[in-house]
């Protein structure tokens, strides 16, 4: 077949799935009608995961299940927009890691508002200024998120959706390598680089910023500056990739939480969030985990925090695998609050990644 012939094969598929996107389109108006009726969330996770967790078993390639994922991403994202444009809060400024994660979530089309640190994100959805926020929890090698964690004991706000964001950090810059005297970056980042700033750029100062974009916003007004950052913010603010990938570790991954004030229906895979605080006698966390064990509860993730109240007092910070809903989490989670002074369910939401 000539190239033309193909490309007119092309521009009939084209018009058949303009079409289609279109008839969905008006099916999600219909949806979107519903909801403002029976006074539901516009954003529901739970379904977001079984759309895409059917693309995935109805792709029969040669798209890659990435690939198809990514399409969807933004189909769901121009819907949503039908019904209303959502205002994302996130860690910013522009083009930081949170940013992405955001992106990655809720797609272009939504409207999304850079804050300077994470209690503003908290506070703004908790104003009902912003509709969800996306703050960063964990990440696989540097581990809690610990300004995050915190925000989790007096917020009245719940986790909707999680987010697994592969980072891949860059050296940027504007100038050659040989003649960078400084580089800025996040604290954690460079925790996450210090193998390949040791091998690579040994004795150059290193100054921390509040975040990656940040530091790409110092690098580009400063000749001999170079940063850490992503890819997308050497395209924002100009800069060149001097080297990519220069973690550590390959599987260098972060985790965010999606913010905002509903409860999320159970979907049959889900993970909840809790934090509680132990009672001061010799066993009283051992006592704490018994339920989970009793009941076959998997647990993910248990973090301590100080409480900042009373010296050599800690909270919590625990994930386990099902959904608050689910009959043996009810359970377990009922005899964890017999047991504690406190007990705080911040959320259960799709594992989804």
């Amino acid at each position: 077949m000539t190239l033309k012939k193909l490309r007119s094969k092309i521009d009939a598929l084209d018009k058949k799935i303009v079409a289609l996107l279109n008839l969905r389109a008006k099916v999600t108006l219909g949806i979107a009608e519903i909801k403002r009726r029976t006074g539901k969330s516009i954003y529901a996770p739970e379904r977001e995961r079984q759309v895409l967790q059917r693309a995935a078993l109805l792709n029969k390639g040669p798209l890659n299940s990435g690939s198809l994922e990514a399409i969807y991403r933004e189909i769901m994202s121009s819907s949503l927009v039908l019904e209303k444009r959502l205002k994302i809060a996130y860690l910013g400024p522009k083009a930081s890691f949170t940013h992405l994660a955001a992106l990655k979530r809720f797609g272009s089309q939504m409207e999304y508002v850079p804050m300077e640190n994470i209690s503003d994100i908290f506070l703004e959805v908790e104003r009902g200024s912003v509709d969800y926020g996306v703050v960063p929890v964990e990440n696989s090698i540097e581990g809690a998120v610990s300004h995050t964690l915190d925000m989790f004991v007096d917020a009245d706000l719940k986790i909707c959706a999680q987010i697994i964001l592969d980072v891949s950090h860059n050296l940027l810059a504007k100038c050659r390598i040989k003649n960078i005297k400084r580089v800025y970056s996040n604290p954690q980042v460079f925790g996450q680089c210090r193998i390949w700033l040791q091998e690579n750029l040994p004795g150059v100062e290193r100054i921390e910023v509040s975040s990656t974009t940040r530091a790409a916003q110092i690098a580009a007004a400063e000749k001999t500056s170079a940063c850490i950052a992503s890819r997308l913010a050497a395209k924002v603010y100009k800069l060149k990739v001097l080297a990519g990938g220069i973690e550590d570790s390959p599987h260098n991954a972060t985790r965010f939480m999606v913010i905002g004030n509903n409860d999320v229906p159970p979907t049959g895979k889900d993970k909840t969030s809790v934090m509680f605080s132990v009672k001061d006698k010799v066993g009283a966390l051992h006592d704490m985990l018994v339920p989970f064990k009793k009941y076959g509860i998997n647990l993910t993730k248990i973090e301590s925090r100080p409480s900042k109240k009373k010296a050599w007092d800690y909270y919590f910070y625990l994930d386990l695998e099902g959904h608050r809903d689910n009959p043996r989490v009810k359970k377990a989670l009922s005899e964890l609050e017999s047991k504690c002074n406190f007990l705080k369910i911040l959320g259960s939401y799709p594992t989804g990644e």
